[in-house]
């Protein structure tokens, strides 16, 4: 106690708030909780429940370190009850030869929410090949719960082998989903979404909307800086545009005000979500249920060993844990 009492003393006159700026999102209401560990709001998604409002985002599929990273988070996924979203799997539509780095179900098990991911472009050429099916067939091959469509028209733009798209994407996914019978969400990845393009997939039946919003990692960014230099002075602008997940989650309430159904019974807010106090802010003040997002963070760990990555999920929950218990939203 005395070696405390020390530490004390000495941390506090380091250590004074009035050099740290105040989080004003919340308030701390310290009187109203004990330390009992409070139960989390648990999310449905296709029918499989979330114990944790926390989303694996869509990352990396397609070679030996991704076997690595997707073995580790889909370990953390089923010890901790998340869901799970795939990196793109367009790799398997070629061939089978990938998919231990994928085939994650025996691993997450089957009560978590487990997504196989694609794009819009392999969407649209699928479409209009007439070989939807071949989705169906890698779904079965995955036992995947549903297929996440990443649309990214800024990335494919600035990627040096990158796709063209022919037809706007809110047409190929109204097809998709009109003739594939599976949960779908959309998502973006990286720049987020703005206010029509979320009120164009309110409309439609999703599982869910997917925020990937501005502030996360920039895959836009990625593409750009792969090309050659010349280029990036006269592109560089434009990976700086985009709407952050306060920007789509205010569209979402004004649209909703505006007396827009939103038939996506759920959104995955991601996109520059720091840490479990993000998390907490977006999924309280949503006006329909909602679990965050993150990539960065879970890869950053994954890349190591599973005790890493589980030790900073553990931590990372518990934060989570003790904002429920004596923060309330400041309105």
């Amino acid at each position: 106690m005395e070696d405390r009492k020390k530490d004390h003393i000495n941390l506090a006159l380091t250590n004074r708030t009035g050099s740290i700026e105040k989080d004003t999102r919340f308030i701390y209401e310290p009187l109203l909780s004990g330390h009992t560990i409070p139960a989390l709001p648990q999310i449905k998604l296709a029918g499989k429940t979330m114990k944790v409002p926390l989303w694996i985002s869509s990352m990396t599929g397609g070679s030996g370190i991704a076997r690595h990273i997707n073995t580790n988070l889909a370990s953390a996924a089923n010890e901790f009850g998340l869901g799970m979203g795939l990196g793109s799997c367009r790799i398997l539509l070629e061939s089978e030869k990938h998919l231990p780095d994928f085939d994650m179900r025996n691993v997450i098990g089957d009560e978590y929410p487990f997504w196989a991911n694609l794009g819009i472009a392999q969407l649209e050429q699928m479409v209009d090949q007439g070989t939807l099916n071949e989705v169906t067939d890698m779904m079965n091959l995955l036992r995947t719960d549903g297929l996440v469509i990443h649309v990214n028209p800024f990335q494919e733009w600035f990627q040096p082998e990158g796709d063209r798209l022919k037809y706007p994407p809110l047409e190929i996914i109204k097809e998709v989903v009109k003739q594939l019978d599976m949960p779908i969400l959309v998502k973006e990845v990286g720049q987020g979404m703005g206010r029509e393009s979320l009120r164009e997939l309110m409309k439609l039946p999703l599982a869910g909307i997917e925020f990937a919003a501005f502030g996360g990692t920039n895959f836009a960014r990625v593409e750009m800086m792969r090309r050659p230099s010349v280029d990036h002075e006269l592109f560089e602008p434009m990976v700086y545009v985009g709407q952050t997940a306060e920007d789509m989650l205010t569209d979402v309430k004004k649209l909703l005000e505006q007396g827009q159904e939103c038939k996506a019974p759920m959104l995955i807010i991601s996109g520059g979500i720091r840490n479990y106090l993000d998390g907490y802010y977006f999924i309280s003040t949503s006006p329909i249920p909602a679990v965050y997002g993150m990539a960065s963070g879970f890869l950053k760990h994954a890349r190591d060993s599973y005790s890493t990555l589980r030790d900073w999920a553990k931590t990372h929950i518990n934060g989570l844990q003790m904002a429920h218990a004596y923060l309330r939203i400041n309105e």
